[in-house]
């Protein structure tokens, strides 16, 4: 039965639906291209929560049916324009993919359409991606002068080579179908006609195997991927690094370029 998740008496942006346990969470925001907003962001992590409660033992977490554009990624409006960072503890984002990573059952991101920017590290930060030919994947800070942060680079550091994760922050070149499935950033890449069948049919497989074996499993390799030790005076440094970006012009004059739909004329300042 299809739901509604609503917050705060704010505007509907994503819908559930819980069948045979497999949760579906469809991000429903077509004038914004689902951007990620905080509405949008805490009603996924509603829904995560709800779908905990009831026991699902899969989520697919997917676009509204024909989008040509699965997420714009961080809504780019409510982004801080400087002298604070955008990508902090408690930003929407962070709070989201910790939500997803920590579900106790497999999060699918089942993908149509292009992903961009923090949608990129929404969808990697599933444990399985099902794509179809029209896919393309692109993490874009460097179009906006933004210090990503070191959770992040984990994050996809975690999941693709290194040399693919330079190429990717340093171009903000999107990688499409055939590559995305190459560098292993999908699990499996089938037609637009079968990606629905296809990955529902692989959820309710895994809702056959034992829940409580599955969700140890996912939180065993969750820790072992995230272990990464930084030594204190190390992390405090790249964290110096970091405010000294998003305090720059240059992160000031990606924001305003973008919001004014113009191109970016970076300095170096």
């Amino acid at each position: 039965m299809s739901e509604a998740i609503q917050t705060k008496a704010e505007k509907i942006l994503v819908v559930t639906d819980l069948t045979d346990h497999v949760g579906t969470i469809i991000l429903n925001n077509a004038t914004r291209r689902n951007a990620l907003s905080e509405t949008l962001l805490d009603q996924i992590i509603a829904a995560l929560a709800d779908f905990k409660t009831k026991g699902a033992r899969v989520i697919v977490l997917r676009a509204f049916e024909g989008a040509s554009v699965w997420s714009a990624g961080h809504d780019i409006k409510e982004l801080p324009q400087g002298k604070e960072d955008p990508l902090g503890y408690s930003d929407p984002l962070e709070r989201a993919l910790r939500a997803i990573r920590s579900f106790p059952a497999p999060v699918i991101a089942m993908v149509h359409g292009s992903v961009w920017g923090g949608a990129f590290d929404l969808v990697a930060s599933c444990d399985m991606i099902i794509a179809d030919e029209t896919c393309s994947f692109a993490i874009t800070p460097a179009n906006l002068g933004l210090p990503y942060n070191t959770t992040g680079l984990i994050h996809f550091l975690g999941r693709l080579p290194i040399n693919l994760v330079k190429e990717m922050f340093f171009t903000a070149a999107p990688i499409k179908g055939d590559d995305a499935l190459r560098w292993g950033i999908v699990n499996h890449l089938v037609s637009s006609a079968e990606l629905v069948e296809f990955t529902m049919t692989f959820a309710k497989k895994i809702t056959l195997k034992a829940p409580l074996a599955i969700a140890v499993v996912k939180e065993q390799l969750r820790v072992l991927a995230d272990y990464q030790p930084i030594a204190a005076q190390v992390f405090e440094r790249l964290q110096d690094m970091r405010r000294e970006v998003y305090e720059s012009k240059d992160y000031i004059e990606g924001v305003q370029s973008f919001l004014e739909k113009r191109p970016a004329v970076f300095t170096g300042e």
